[in-house]
């Protein structure tokens, strides 16, 4: 089948063994939190709050960093390529509670070993949620100095930990800050919380990390923040083009009809890097697990067709509780590649020479005509050639560690 596929994208002058090999080496950040519903190790009983919630109640949650690992390598295992870890604050591991301003490297030294182990590279977030200091709605945007000073403490030491772990890896780790200030009604001031949020982030960013990259993620709005989020869009936008850092594009964070993959190429051309963080929201920023969606084909595309693997990140951020959660990440990771697979298995070149000269008639029959190509029998070659799964063969291996390890939490 992969031999036939072959000969027939070749007919339209793509190789199929560039695409794969382009493929394998665009890692995706697999974000830790989809194991245990954003439950994290410092408080994991406690409630979320900022907004933020995970709906289900399926069996086999991971409770402790072990079962989590060990989640995680089940899913790396069914998922071709080599990745990264996308790791949360409130993951740290520690005997005795640990203040978030106060946290440190050895914290997190645990999966820093594991991701060498591995061969994982390693991201980071600042966790500004689920904690009193995070009860009013507002954090680096406070009003109340003592607040705001305690999570632009704990954004520092977080970028200090992000740089200890890209050097311990040899690589560049991403520090995302996502705050969930807003107002859930009209404010009467809409200035104010945003140049105390830039204060803050001016703070946060003063010191100079080389193994580390920031970046700055915006919404629309969220459950408590309806009519005002001191992050926007427009206001991070403004800010990493300033400091030349990376914003990050949450694909849930927009408005339905706004897509992020009309974004990249615009922000591209003013920014050196992108964050993307890719989820898929159902009526509103819900997070669901990524599917083989236009938008995610579309995002993919505007990736690999501009040839800008070296300077978007790609993330995934969703967490499902109503599924699997070894499953979940499974899919998702899997279908982020496939759209990426069929980004790199587009005739590019002729499409665009079409364009150029007019031509619509050929560019749209070229797109239609490719929706039906075999992708599937070069993804299932990518498969075979990384050792996991073919197909939904995956499914029954995780039904099986359903059986051997979840069942028996």
């Amino acid at each position: 089948m992969y031999s036939s596929a072959r000969e027939q994208y070749a007919t339209l002058g793509i190789d199929t063994e560039t695409a794969l090999q382009r493929l394998s080496n665009i890692p995706i950040s697999i974000h830790c939190w989809q194991g245990d519903d954003v439950g994290g190790f410092e408080n994991p009983d406690g409630p979320l709050g900022s907004g933020l919630a995970v709906t289900g109640n399926y069996p086999g949650k991971a409770r402790t960093p072990e079962e989590l690992r060990s989640d995680l390598e089940k899913a790396l295992s069914l998922i071709p390529g080599n990745h990264r870890l996308n790791l949360h604050a409130i993951y740290l591991e520690s005997p005795t509670r640990v203040e978030r301003d106060a946290i440190e490297t050895r914290h997190f030294q645990g999966w820093i070993d594991w991701c060498k182990a591995q061969g994982l590279g390693l991201d980071f977030n600042p966790s500004c949620f689920a904690h009193p200091m995070a009860d009013s709605g507002l954090t680096l945007s406070s009003p109340d100095a003592g607040i705001r000073q305690f999570w632009i403490d704990h954004c520092k030491a977080c970028r200090v930990i992000a740089n200890d772990m890209g050097a311990q890896l040899g690589g560049a780790t991403v520090t995302n800050i996502w705050v969930p200030d807003g107002y859930k009604d009209t404010p009467a001031d809409r200035m104010a919380p945003r140049q105390r949020l830039k204060d803050a982030l001016d703070e946060i960013l003063a010191v100079p990390t080389p193994h580390n990259l920031d970046a700055v993620e915006s919404k629309l709005f969220g459950i408590g923040s309806e009519a005002y989020v001191t992050g926007s869009h427009e206001f991070y936008m403004g800010y990493a083009m300033q400091k030349q850092i990376l914003l990050c594009l949450d694909a849930g964070h927009f408005h339905p009809t706004e897509m992020i993959s009309e974004k990249i190429s615009s922000c591209l051309l003013f920014l050196p890097q992108l964050l993307l963080h890719v989820s898929r929201g159902v009526r509103w920023d819900s997070d669901h697990v990524v599917t083989l969606s236009d938008e995610l084909y579309a995002i993919a595309r505007e990736i690999v067709s501009h040839q800008v693997e070296d300077r978007v990140h790609i993330g995934l951020d969703f967490f499902d509780a109503s599924i699997n959660r070894v499953a979940a990440w499974t899919i998702g990771v899997r279908n982020t590649q496939r759209a990426l697979l069929a980004g790199l298995l587009e005739p590019t070149a002729q499409l665009r020479q079409a364009e150029m000269e007019g031509d619509f008639t050929t560019r749209l029959a070229l797109q239609e005509e490719m929706k039906t190509f075999p992708l599937g029998a070069v993804w299932d070659e990518f498969c075979r050639r990384n050792d996991v799964p073919v197909g939904p063969q995956w499914i029954s291996e995780v039904r099986q560690y359903e059986n051997d390890v979840l069942s028996q939490r």
